[in-house]
């Protein structure tokens, strides 16, 4: 997805207030997204090809924490099968109004449906593919495997759930070349550090990361057999969890 309009949201020189994904945030996300998170088209070309593969007739999928839409649009550009639906969710109104615009300009076969939710209220139901894309980071800790939880048991057998996080290593000195290395990645990309430190500033205690080996445990608790990582660049990674 491209956008005209340039992130500039942190250049000021007044304290940052707590990050939140309202319409001056929806308006620049694209722009924010390509140019803080690394690995991020991958991700999302990644969901469609695993839609290709994972997605039954006669199912629901599930964008939780749509955002703009990116992958309800690739899991919807990669399904083949018949008679399947894709259910894009979002607490953000500001999000979701743009998300219905962006649904609406792009082409895809299967049926995109957007709703201005809590995905810690949804049901999910006959599911064959559930994306938590960079979602379950915002969502407070004691409501994470819950979450995991009700997502596990609305799977169909064989279904796959495709989890993106920001992670933190457990190893303090590991951890720490992680975000030098994306403060990098944002700098290459026209952030200045300003820029960088107001953002890092506006999400603390708003992003919580979590470690790899966090992830992989509530996956495990929550009934998946196989779970692991799949996509990872610096300390933004993405997993695989098959039911």
């Amino acid at each position: 997805m491209s956008s005209n309009q340039k992130d500039t949201i942190y250049r000021g020189q007044q304290p940052a207030n707590p990050f939140k994904f309202d319409e001056k945030v929806a308006a620049v996300f694209p722009d924010m997204i390509q140019r803080s998170v690394p690995g991020y088209d991958n991700i999302i070309h990644g969901i469609q090809q695993l839609a290709k593969k994972f997605v039954a007739a006669n199912t629901h999928c599930y964008d939780l924490g749509c955002s703009l839409g990116a992958a309800s649009l690739a899991m919807s550009q990669g399904i083949e099968k018949e008679n399947c639906q894709v259910i894009a969710i979002d607490n953000s109104e500001a999000m979701i109004k743009r998300c219905e615009l962006f649904v609406e300009s792009y082409h895809h076969e299967t049926p995109i449906t957007v709703a201005c939710a809590d995905i810690s209220d949804q049901k999910i139901e006959n599911a064959s593919m559930v994306v938590l894309n960079f979602t379950l980071q915002f969502i407070e800790l004691e409501k994470r495997q819950v979450i995991i939880d009700r997502i596990y048991q609305g799977l169909n057998p064989g279904g796959v759930l495709v989890l993106s996080e920001k992670i933190l290593s457990p190893d303090n000195l590991f951890n720490q070349l992680l975000i030098d290395l994306h403060h990098d990645f944002k700098r290459a990309n026209g952030y200045s550090e300003l820029e960088i430190s107001q953002k890092r500033n506006a999400l603390e205690n708003v992003l919580v990361p979590e470690t790899i080996d966090d992830h992989i445990k509530r996956l495990k608790q929550s009934g998946f057999k196989s779970a692991d990582i799949w996509q990872q660049q610096f300390n933004f990674c993405s997993f695989i969890a098959i039911k």
